[in-house]
C-alpha cells in the first residue's frame, strides 16, 4: 500500500517553520508534486445535502476514517488526503489532477458495507476547482458552514482529523500547509472579530430548547447521557442555568470528575441508567454506538405519568425512531437543533463579512506561496546551474593558488553568485503573483539548460 514519508525521495513531515522544499528530498519529485499542489478537491455530505439518516449511515469513526484514507491512496493517486466526519458532515478532501469522486465514494461504500452505493451519490456535493476546495475546507474549519453558526467544537473536529491524516502519513505538504494557513486565520477571526462571542452551539442551543420545554416545571430532573465532547459542553452550560437537578450517566466515570464538586449534577454509574431514565423530565443523549441505546420496547415498559423528553445529539442515532411512537415521548434529533435567534447570534451574523474578508486575504496568499512553489524548482536548478559554472571556473586555477587566495576566490565568487541569481528570483517570484512567471520559466530553462540539470541528476541517482 502506498504511503507518504517512509522512504527516501518521499514527502515527509517537518516542523511548519522550516521552508517548503524541505518537504522533499530530490528536485525530480518536486516537479511530479508541483502537478498535484493546484489540484485540491472535496467530496461534501452534509446537513444541506443530506437528512440525518443518511449523514448516520455514511460516518465513520477514527479507525474507519483512517482505513478509508489508506484505501484511497492504495487505489488512486490521490494525496493530500483528509477525512472529516462528524454529526452533521462526512467530508473528503484529497489533491490529484483527476477526478477521483466516483472511486473515493465506492470506497466509502465498501467501508460501510453499503452494495448500492450509487443510490447515494445524489447527496454529496463534488468541488473539483481547487479554490473552491480550498475555501470550503477554510469555512468548515472556522464555522460559516455550520448548522449553528461560528459553533467552536468544529476547530476542534477539524484538527483532530488533520491529526488522524498525519499519524498514517496521509498529510502531504500542501495539506500542511494548508491546515497551518486555517488555524492561523482562525486565531485571527477569534482576536479581531465577534464571529466567537457568546455560546451559540449546538450545546447551547440544547440547553435553550430543554429550557423552553421545561418552562412550566417547577424542578425538572434533567439527565445527560454520555460525556464525550458534546455532552460535557451540554453540562457546562446546564450548570450556569436554573436547573438545579442535573444527573450524567457514562460508561466511564473518570470523565464525569469535572462535575464532582458541582452541587446541580448527580453522578450515576451506568448500570443504574434506566432508574434514571423513569426519573428524568428530559434526556439528552450523545453517546456514541453503532446501534440505538433507547429503543421503542425499551421506552414503552417505563411508567410514564406525564411528557418524557428525549434531545438525541449523537450520529448515529442512539434513540431510535419509533421511540416517539409512544403518545407519552417526544424525540428532538439533531436536525431539531436550530440556530437560536440570541445576541451572540446576531453578532456573530453581523460578523461574517469581516471573517469572509480574512478567509479571502488567506486564501489569496496561500494562492502566492503555491505559486512560489511551483516555480521553486526552477530556482533551485537556476543556483545549480551557476554554482557549476562557478565551481568548473574557480577549479582550474585552484591548484596554482595558496590555501590563502583560494579560500578568497571562494568568498568572492559566491558573493558575486548570489548578486547574480537575487534579480531573476526576485523578478520569477513577482511574476508568479501576476500570473505571468510561465515565460519567464521557459526564458531560465533556455538560458541555463535547467532541465538538462534535471536529467543529470536523476540519471546519477539511477546509478
Amino acid at each position: 500500500m502506498p504511503t507518504l514519508g517512509n522512504k527516501k525521495n518521499e514527502i515527509t513531515i517537518v516542523s511548519k517553520s522550516r521552508c517548503y522544499s524541505c518537504y522533499v528530498s530530490d528536485l525530480y519529485d518536486f516537479y511530479k508534486l508541483c502537478d498535484m499542489i493546484a489540484n485540491f478537491k472535496s467530496i461534501s455530505l452534509s446537513y444541506k445535502s443530506a437528512p440525518l439518516a443518511v449523514r448516520e449511515l455514511l460516518s465513520l469513526d477514527e479507525s474507519s476514517c483512517k482505513k478509508l484514507m489508506a484505501s484511497i491512496q492504495e487505489f488512486s493517486d490521490a494525496t493530500d488526503l483528509l477525512i472529516l466526519s462528524t454529526c452533521n458532515r462526512t467530508e473528503i478532501y484529497y489533491s490529484s489532477g483527476k477526478d477521483h469522486s466516483k472511486e473515493i465514494i465506492l470506497l466509502l461504500g465498501i467501508q460501510k458495507g453499503i452494495h448500492h452505493m450509487n443510490e447515494y451519490h445524489s447527496f454529496f456535493h463534488v468541488i473539483n476547482t481547487h479554490k473552491e476546495a480550498v475555501k470550503h475546507l477554510f469555512e468548515v474549519s472556522i464555522g460559516l458552514d455550520s448548522q449553528v453558526m461560528g459553533d467552536a467544537q468544529i476547530s476542534n473536529q477539524v484538527k483532530q482529523a488533520y491529526q488522524w491524516s498525519a499519524e498514517i502519513s496521509a498529510a502531504g505538504p500542501f495539506l500542511h500547509r494548508l491546515m497551518h494557513t486555517i488555524f492561523f486565520t482562525h486565531k485571527k477571526v477569534v482576536q479581531t472579530t465577534s464571529f466567537r462571542d457568546g455560546a451559540a452551539s449546538v450545546s447551547y442551543a440544547t440547553v435553550e430548547l430543554a429550557e423552553s420545554l421545561c418552562s412550566e416545571l417547577s424542578d425538572p430532573k434533567i439527565l445527560i447521557v454520555g460525556l464525550g465532547e458534546m455532552g460535557i459542553d451540554v453540562c457546562r452550560h446546564l450548570v450556569k442555568t436554573s436547573f438545579k437537578n442535573i444527573t450524567i450517566t457514562n460508561r466511564t466515570l473518570s470523565k464525569s470528575d469535572e462535575f464532582k464538586n458541582s452541587s446541580a449534577v448527580n453522578i450515576l454509574p451506568f448500570e443504574n441508567l434506566w432508574e434514571a431514565v423513569q426519573e428524568a423530565d428530559i434526556i439528552i443523549s450523545s453517546v456514541s454506538i453503532p446501534d440505538p441505546l433507547f429503543t421503542k420496547d425499551k421506552v414503552h415498559q417505563l411508567t410514564i405519568h406525564s411528557y418524557k423528553y428525549f434531545i438525541d445529539l449523537s450520529v448515529p442515532r442512539s434513540v431510535e425512531a419509533a421511540v416517539e411512537e409512544n403518545p407519552a415521548v417526544l424525540v428532538y434529533n439533531i436536525d431539531h437543533i436550530q440556530n437560536k435567534t440570541t445576541e451572540a447570534l446576531k453578532k456573530r451574523m453581523e460578523a461574517i463579512p469581516m471573517v469572509k474578508q480574512l478567509i479571502e486575504e488567506s486564501v489569496i496568499e496561500l494562492e502566492d506561496w503555491t505559486k512560489e512553489m511551483e516555480v521553486s524548482p526552477v530556482i533551485n536548478n537556476l543556483k545549480k546551474a551557476l554554482e557549476q559554472i562557478r565551481q568548473q571556473e574557480v577549479g582550474r586555477h585552484l591548484k596554482t593558488l595558496s590555501a590563502s587566495e583560494s579560500d578568497k576566490i571562494e568568498l568572492i565568487t559566491r558573493n558575486m553568485m548570489q548578486k547574480i541569481i537575487k534579480l531573476p528570483v526576485l523578478q520569477l517570484k513577482a511574476a508568479c503573483k501576476r500570473g505571468e512567471s510561465e515565460t519567464l520559466i521557459d526564458v531560465l530553462n533556455e538560458l541555463f539548460n535547467l532541465k538538462q540539470v534535471i536529467e543529470n541528476k536523476t540519471e546519477r541517482s539511477e546509478i
